[in-house]
């Protein structure tokens, strides 16, 4: 691909912005500087893989990820700063999702111990991961404020916190898996996924492309859920005072 190419192709994330900047949307700032860091990261990282791909120690390829780990959590806990610990909720949820789907797909043969799979798998699996932290804690607090007044009832009813929070929690993970879901249900017919695209493209056997993304589209799916799950659970506890109190207050009437 010639740079010229690339160039023009930035002027779709140029035509967001301009709709965004029209319509007062005031979100054009961050898809610019997230545009922005991505073209940099990118570019920084096609370098750094030179350097990783020659990396075999399993030492190293395991700081790595956790680093990955590390930053993801940063970044999702941002979308949930109104409750605390949000970073490290993050952290926990992405690191125990991905090392539990990473494990199996080990396990299973899917994943082998090479550098030139675990970094750029694990990379997939964590970046996931890590959107589904976000959605999770941006959905649960909207949630807790939107049902702050059937919480508080079901409280005030002799109800745990876990009962009183049990159909936030549910809400928010449906919302979180929602774009897996949806990827799931139109591969195929809507959406081809860029793992079986590059394959096809590449030259190689459709129904070998197929199986790669099968595995692939599972590996998300399990990690989605997983990470889901956890951040949930750890995340609607720290909701609460220890006298039952709801501290969480964003979408209250």
């Amino acid at each position: 691909m010639e740079n010229e190419s690339l160039l023009m192709s930035y002027g779709l994330v140029i035509g967001a912005i301009l709709i965004s900047f029209y319509n007062q949307l005031k979100i054009e700032r961050e898809l610019f500087w997230s545009s922005l860091r991505a073209t940099v990261q990118l570019i920084a990282m096609g370098f750094v893989l030179e350097a990783i791909l020659d990396i075999q120690n399993p030492l190293y390829l395991l700081l790595i990820l956790l680093f990955m780990c590390t930053v993801a959590g940063a970044i999702s806990g941002n979308r949930g700063k109104e409750i605390s610990g949000s970073h490290w909720i993050a952290f926990a949820g992405i690191f125990i999702g991905s090392l539990v789907t990473f494990g199996v797909l080990y396990a299973a043969g899917v994943i082998e111990s090479e550098t030139r799979y675990v970094i750029p798998l694990g990379g997939m699996i964590i970046g996931n991961s890590m959107k589904a932290s976000s959605l999770s804690l941006n959905r649960l607090i909207s949630e807790m404020g939107h049902q702050r007044a059937r919480i508080e009832t079901l409280l005030a009813l002799g109800a745990s916190s876990k009962q009183a929070a049990l159909n936030a929690v549910g809400q928010s993970v449906k919302a979180a898996m929602i774009p897996t879901m949806d990827t799931m249900k139109t591969a195929g017919l809507v959406h081809f996924p860029g793992i079986m695209t590059g394959f096809i493209i590449a030259g190689g056997s459709p129904m070998t492309a197929v199986k790669f993304q099968l595995a692939i589209m599972y590996m998300v799916a399990g990690a989605t859920g997983i990470t889901c799950l956890i951040v949930t659970l750890l995340a609607y506890r720290q909701c609460f005072t220890r006298n039952l109190q709801l501290t969480t207050r964003r979408g209250a009437a």
